[in-house]
């Protein structure tokens, strides 16, 4: 049997496979990664991504039911939410 990739190698392969056609990010629950990890490493992935994303390996961003893990250059460019409103208001 080959060698267990490390955390940092296992979720960036995760990121470039699970992803769907045309987007750069993948969603932790949706994509089935969450459960892919604790098979794998029967570790905490929401621990491990944290971590990551604290040394600049990956980016991790609030979704709707979970959170988008990026690779750092794949990363979209966040709006700020007051602007969105002050945008809307004609302001």
């Amino acid at each position: 049997m080959s060698e267990k990739l490390s955390y940092e190698e296992f979720v960036k392969k995760a990121i470039v496979s699970l992803r769907k056609e045309g987007y750069k990010g993948v969603h932790t629950v949706y994509s089935g990664f969450n459960d892919a990890f604790k098979k794998y490493f029967d570790d905490d992935p929401v621990k491990v991504t944290n971590r990551l994303a604290q040394e600049g390996k990956i980016t991790v961003r609030p979704v709707k039911g979970g959170v988008m893990l990026y690779l750092p250059d794949d990363t979209p460019a966040s709006r700020d939410r007051g602007d969105d409103a002050l945008e809307k208001m004609g302001l």
